[in-house]
């Protein structure tokens, strides 16, 4: 065990949409001690980025926003060392929000109800990945909010993140035509040939709106939204009569919902009796071995990739943050501790 733990604490918050590493300010205590009856000691091997973290950093969502000198706030992977709870032993593998800490005390339960003793067989990154709430997310707003039938066309947009990728690998390995919107040709080429898209669009390259009416000439059918802004009036623009449009993130507005662009195209809504629903994964968790089930057997056989993102060390965290707003990840970012 180290002598200290080590935290990286929220210094300042954001102005603007991105995350800088200067917002975070690096400390070491000790080492929390000790155990109190129902509590458990986890020392944690993997950090989760998540989109999620920016809006926590300042803003009023499900949660406060995480106060000025504390621990950031982030989903996290490690053993269990030492406990004095029912439930847990040491050696178990564990997730939760456990923040940017070497070490956590847990009673088990944390501010979204995640702490999660690892199945055999499923290992941390996975666990805070496909089997996570990345995954569970994915899952659960396409086959309980989007609904997918036979015939469906679906399109995802921000198709390489943590979240899309996978929500676009269920869409195509359940049988349906699926087109994922990204950012550049290297990330657009890697969803067509490594991940299996039928299609993609680069938004970067060409008018989102344009080229999804030129790839859905009967309209799109189910339109998973991770991104919103423009890119969910584009998906608006081009809905097929009785389309369903599920939102699971806003990543462009992170920062500045105020200055969103406006939503034009929400009229079609109406013309095309189409449905939009916003969804938080947290409601359907109790339900998440019924997902890992159904998931499992296509990881297996390859038709589900989980794609993962490593930044090695401690030290790594803030700049694997920022690279999720700089858009350089492909899959889940995740941060290995040394």
């Amino acid at each position: 065990m180290q002598s200290s733990n080590r935290q990286w604490l929220l210094k300042t918050r954001p102005e603007g949409p991105q995350v800088d590493p200067a917002n975070f300010e690096k400390r070491e205590v000790p080492i929390p001690s000790p155990l109190r009856d129902g509590e458990f000691l986890v020392r944690n091997r993997w950090f989760s980025c998540d989109p999620s973290q920016r809006p926590w950093m300042d803003a009023h969502t499900y949660l406060p926003p995480v106060p000025l000198g504390e621990v950031m706030r982030a989903l996290a992977g490690g053993e269990v060392i030492e406990s004095r709870h029912p439930g847990f032993k040491p050696g178990d593998l564990v997730t939760g929000l456990f923040g940017w800490q070497d070490y956590t005390v847990s009673n088990g339960r944390d501010e979204l109800g995640t702490v999660t003793r690892l199945a055999p067989g499923i290992d941390l990154p996975a666990a805070l990945s496909v089997f996570g709430i990345t995954g569970m997310t994915a899952y659960f707003g396409l086959f309980e909010v989007g609904k997918p039938r036979d015939g469906d066309t679906v399109v995802v947009s921000g198709a390489a993140g943590a979240t899309g990728v996978i929500a676009a690998q269920l869409a195509k390995a359940s049988g349906h035509r699926t087109i994922g919107i990204a950012s550049g040709q290297d990330k657009c080429r890697w969803l067509r040939e490594e991940i299996g898209l039928d299609a993609t669009v680069d938004y970067k390259a060409e008018s989102t709106m344009d080229a999804l009416r030129a790839l859905c000439p009967e309209g799109i059918n189910v339109y998973f939204d991770n991104v919103g802004g423009d890119m969910l009036d584009a998906g608006l623009a081009n809905l097929a009569p009785g389309a369903r449009v599920m939102l699971s993130g806003a990543i462009s507005g992170y920062g500045n919902f105020d200055e969103m662009p406006v939503i034009r195209h929400y009229v079609n809504l109406i013309l095309k009796g189409a449905s939009m629903s916003g969804f938080l994964v947290f409601d359907y968790l109790a339900r998440s071995a019924e997902a890992v089930a159904r998931m499992s057997p296509w990881l297996a056989a390859g038709k589900l990739k989980n794609p993962i993102d490593i930044a090695e060390g401690f030290d790594a965290a803030p700049e694997a943050l920022r690279r999720l707003f700089a858009g350089k990840n492909r899959g889940k970012q995740l941060v290995k501790l040394d």
